[in-house]
């Protein structure tokens, strides 16, 4: 079951004075099918840069989507469960369903060296905050452990998250669109 979460949207009324316009749990809360205890809350996008300041419809209304939207952002709370020896050992063979659910099925990179089944890269700048728990960063190459308070900016690189201890992990997400150099 999702933990709640509040959700507070700042708007001008019709005297241009500042207002509270949506309060509350986000509209789109996901938890995955294919990946059991991840949940997505997804709080906010912006689908040009500059963003557009108004008081426009809420913007999280929409079917997940992974990547943010062209020129846009995406922030998002994801819930991410305790790595399972199912995962561990079978996850490989289900996970682009599982991206598929976050309608990326292109982000997964794992193949049978992958050093974590949930191996993914996305066309962005993702700046993750770990607010609850901890979590490892796996790399191509290496890995780092995060803490709560820990910040990772991700920079279109090759990772998962594995969650090696017993308690969820909560993080934060701002993720900016990008384009890879050539």
């Amino acid at each position: 079951m999702p933990k709640s979460m509040q959700r507070i949207v700042t708007g001008h009324d019709s005297e241009g004075k500042s207002v509270v316009t949506h309060e509350g749990m986000p509209p789109t809360v996901v938890e995955l099918q294919h990946a059991p205890g991840t949940v997505f809350y997804e709080l906010w996008n912006t689908q040009s840069t500059p963003a557009s300041v108004d008081n426009g419809d809420d913007p999280t209304r929409t079917p997940l989507m992974l990547p943010p939207p062209k020129n846009g952002t995406r922030v998002r709370v994801v819930e991410i469960p305790p790595d399972t020896e199912e995962l561990l050992k079978h996850g490989a063979a289900r996970i682009k369903e599982a991206f598929k659910e976050v309608g990326d099925a292109h982000a997964s990179t794992v193949t049978d060296e992958s050093p974590h089944p949930l191996m993914h890269r996305t066309e962005s700048i993702d700046f993750g905050f770990v607010l609850e728990g901890e979590i490892v960063l796996v790399l191509d190459r290496e890995e780092r452990l995060l803490k709560q308070g820990d910040v990772v900016i991700q920079r279109g690189t090759n990772h998962a998250w594995a969650n090696r201890s017993t308690k969820p992990c909560r993080m934060a997400f701002i993720l900016v669109d990008g384009e890879f150099a050539k």
